[in-house]
């Protein structure tokens, strides 16, 4: 690296993801699957690993087995340079407790920070969809001298009061405040109509880091949050700035995917997330090949539509047959089959998928290996659905792993 800062990238994995049930009913949150070939954990790793940050520990801690052994078997990383992507299960290095919050769960993992003795430690969440470089937020922070720097993403203020939202200072640059979810969000200087809202990925000095996690985890009062304690603390010491997202240039990136960010943290969110990937111009673009999106995909034949299958507006992943039935508008993985005369439209089918004939699908989401047997319906009648399955507020109706649908 000669002289070029030395960078830790930690990715916080460890999340439950109780509004993503019955979908982490068996997994952690980043585990879930998405787009029909990735994992959630797969867009922060590609951001890091194109970036050229190729020192990424994962700290996982709820149902990890799946995303241990997604990370192990997918990011492998050459070592002759040292290079790694390693997952980190909690160890209760500081006594018998798991992590309490993302602040504790890094404070406990503080020997990997030692270890590899870094100028500068990348903190990234693990569970969003988006493209960054994270290179050009490290070189501003760099820049601005200060001890964090906080990913903000310009949002409507209607929307704003959902996230922790950052107030700035006059110059739209130091942050002066850092408020969870507030009923009335502060907007971005010389613009009255947006808010900064925070992304979860911080950049610290190192030294700045340590001391802020030894003084939260000595304090009774606090949850040992990032957002909540960490940021908020280092704000009252007037150190940390904000990073506009939009300022974040990647290569490939079109006009219409330009600082796409979504947090799918909701069943309604996630839904809508695979719906920005499909239409002909995509609001997010899995297509670049500049800044791809990296993954392990299975050695499957290509998909093949027998019989008049057909699919529009929709991706199809390797190894499934859509033999007879019609597809719209859908997110379709590896390894699915769809009978003659199904119908399926505005729904994400996971791998492993079975559909049988005859069947009438519309806005759902199949978890891996559902199946539905020959003149299942599914989405036609919200109120039968409820009695049966998870639907959301959005009225997506959600079938668990392993699941057969009734008829």
């Amino acid at each position: 690296m000669g002289s070029d800062p030395r960078v830790l990238a930690m990715v916080l994995a460890g999340g439950e993801g109780k509004r993503l049930m019955p979908l982490t009913a068996d997994r952690a949150k980043p585990a879930v699957p998405f787009g029909g070939a990735y994992r959630l954990v797969d867009f922060v790793l590609s951001n890091l690993i194109n970036a050229g940050l190729r020192r990424v520990c994962v700290l996982t801690q709820y149902k990890s087995h799946s995303l241990d052994r997604h990370i192990t078997t997918t990011w492998r990383m050459p070592t002759l340079l040292g290079d790694y992507v390693t997952p980190v299960p909690a160890q209760q290095r500081l006594g018998p407790r798991w992590y309490t919050g993302s602040a504790d769960a890094i404070f406990q993992s503080l020997n990997l920070v030692y270890d590899e003795d870094p100028d500068y430690v990348v903190v990234f969440g693990a569970d969003h969809v988006y493209r960054m470089d994270p290179m050009q937020m490290i070189q501003a922070h760099i820049d601005s001298g200060a001890s964090v720097t906080v990913a903000g993403i310009r949002l409507a203020k209607s929307e704003a009061h959902q996230f922790g939202v950052i107030q700035t200072a006059p110059d739209g640059v130091k942050i002066s405040r850092f408020l969870e979810k507030p009923t009335e969000p502060p907007t971005i200087p010389g613009d009255d109509a947006h808010c900064y809202v925070s992304m979860g990925n911080y950049v610290f000095n190192t030294a700045a880091l340590i001391d802020a996690l030894r003084g939260d985890s000595a304090d009774p009062t606090s949850i040992h949050d990032m957002g909540t304690n960490i940021i908020p603390m280092l704000t009252d010491l007037g150190e940390a700035r904000v990073y506009d997202f939009q300022a974040n240039e990647v290569p490939g990136a079109t006009d219409r995917d330009r600082g796409y960010w979504r947090d799918v943290g909701t069943l309604d969110s996630y839904h809508d997330a695979h719906m920005d990937l499909v239409s002909v111009h995509p609001i997010f673009n899995l297509y670049n090949r500049r800044w791809p999106i990296l993954s392990n995909l299975p050695p499957l034949p290509p998909a093949k539509f027998v019989e008049g299958g057909n699919a529009h507006e929709s991706m199809v992943g390797a190894g499934t047959i859509i033999a007879g039935a019609h597809v719209r508008t859908s997110v379709i993985a590896s390894s699915v089959s769809v009978g003659s005369g199904a119908y399926v439209e505005g729904s994400v089918l996971m791998p492993g998928v079975r559909i049988g004939r005859n069947v009438v699908i519309r806005r759902a989401i199949l978890d891996k290996n559902v199946t539905v047997p020959d003149g299942a319906q599914i989405g036609v009648d919200l109120e039968r659905d409820r009695s049966l399955y998870t639907v959301s507020e959005g009225g997506i109706v959600v079938l668990g792993k392993g699941v057969t649908a009734q008829l």
